[in-house]
């Protein structure tokens, strides 16, 4: 069984055919058998102990290298980063998680460019524990990049690609769009136990059903700790046909001694240092969807969106004023610059005022106390569903004197 299922896995990672067991029980990951240790000989052995055999695939990804594997079904819950990898070596740094409903990914960051030269998925006829065996070697940078690339197969799962379909809506209604930042496999920032993607897609449901409550429709990006793309968030908003886009967000950022409420808008120029590093990292998040898709536009197209956002900007930048004033209302804590500028691929709609509110920062310890608080979570809410309504009702009493 070994020598068949390498045999498929080694073709399948060239021609991008993922082994298809039809197995639907969820496989735990056991932290006990599961390591990544750096051999002789340019080698390095990657395993993964799990409770069953799964579908899965590997493939390679360039500019950084990554190798990449997808998984059917499998509980990442028990193990943590640092279990497999204690201290980096020729793997820098892995990750992984939920990538779509039903599939989750590993993906290893190379410190240098190697390629599987082993692959196997040896289950135990005894106890049906099963364990994915990779055994990469290092080779020069020209031969990574040839066997490199995002597989093509139309019999792969189309989940993996496809966009949400937006939740429906009745006509003429007012309707938000709530991003939870980050999710599934890609945990953005992180303090001991405390994820980022964890506290805000709690704080987006929580601010989703006061929004419900007072008569505002709701389209959420992601209710579930799934990843979605950076463009396939805005997507979801054009799908619904969003008045406005508000990213949820609480990073863990030392630059600048961050902490209290901040929000940002779009701009090419970041205003601060260290909000052009947040933004950088913000927009490199989607390499783990395989490539980084955050690009810019080419200049016809570029010229035209300037256009658009000639009337969305003035609203981005309202909506952004008001619900500092609303989150101030409620208590804040505010930053100090709580209005900030940058280039965050999420807000890029030429067409929906768009947002990106930093609630707190995980890196301040008066920030994550507050985040875990439930009455103040409840209390910021409310300031900014304030916020929300007032400047849903200036937004459209400003509209006819837009229009002319």
């Amino acid at each position: 069984m070994r020598a068949f299922l390498f045999l498929a896995m080694f073709l399948g990672l060239w021609s991008s055919t993922a082994v298809a067991q039809e197995l639907g029980v969820i496989a735990r990951v056991d932290p006990a058998r599961s390591t990544v240790t750096d051999r002789w000989f340019g080698k390095t052995e990657v395993t993964l102990g799990l409770s069953q055999g799964v579908p899965f695939r590997v493939f390679l990804l360039d500019d950084p290298a990554r190798l990449v594997v997808d998984f059917k079904e499998a509980d990442w819950s028990t193990l943590r980063p640092e279990m497999i990898l204690p201290e980096a070596g020729r793997v820098a740094a892995v990750r992984f998680g939920p990538f779509r409903p039903g599939w989750s990914r590993l993906v290893a960051d190379l410190a240098e460019p190697m390629v599987p030269v082993e692959i196997g998925m040896p289950v135990d006829v005894a106890s049906g524990r099963a364990t994915l065996e990779i055994t990469l070697k290092t080779v020069n940078a020209e031969v990574f990049a040839a066997q490199a690339g995002a597989p093509v197969d139309p019999a792969w799962p189309q989940a993996l690609t496809l966009p949400r379909a937006p939740q429906t809506t009745e006509p003429d209604r007012f309707i938000v769009t709530l991003d939870a930042g980050h999710g599934g496999i890609d945990p953005g920032a992180e303090r001991g136990e405390i994820r980022k993607k964890d506290l805000m897609l709690a704080f987006a449901r929580s601010l989703r059903e006061v929004l419900l409550r007072s008569g505002v429709d709701v389209v959420m990006t992601r209710d579930e700790d799934i990843f979605v793309p950076l463009e396939t968030r805005v997507a979801i908003a054009h799908q619904a046909q969003a008045d406005i886009f508000i990213s949820l967000h609480a990073d863990n950022l030392r630059q600048g001694g961050a902490k209290g409420a901040t929000v940002y808008v779009l701009s090419k120029e970041a205003s601060d240092a260290a909000t052009a590093h947040l933004a950088a990292r913000h927009n490199r998040s989607d390499i783990i969807a395989g490539a980084d898709l955050t690009g810019s536009d080419d200049q016809v197209a570029g010229i035209l969106l300037d256009l658009a956002r000639q009337e969305t900007e003035p609203r981005s930048l309202s909506l952004a004023n008001t619900l500092i004033d609303g989150m101030q209302q409620a208590g804040g804590p505010m930053n100090r610059r709580p209005l900030r500028k940058a280039g965050f691929s999420v807000l890029k709609s030429a067409d929906i005022p768009s947002v990106l509110v930093e609630v707190g920062f995980l890196s301040s310890d008066r920030d994550l106390k507050n985040l875990r608080d439930p009455v103040w979570r409840s209390t910021m809410v409310a300031g900014i569903v304030k916020a929300i309504l007032a400047w849903r009702d200036s937004d459209a009493a400003r509209a006819p004197l837009v229009r002319q």
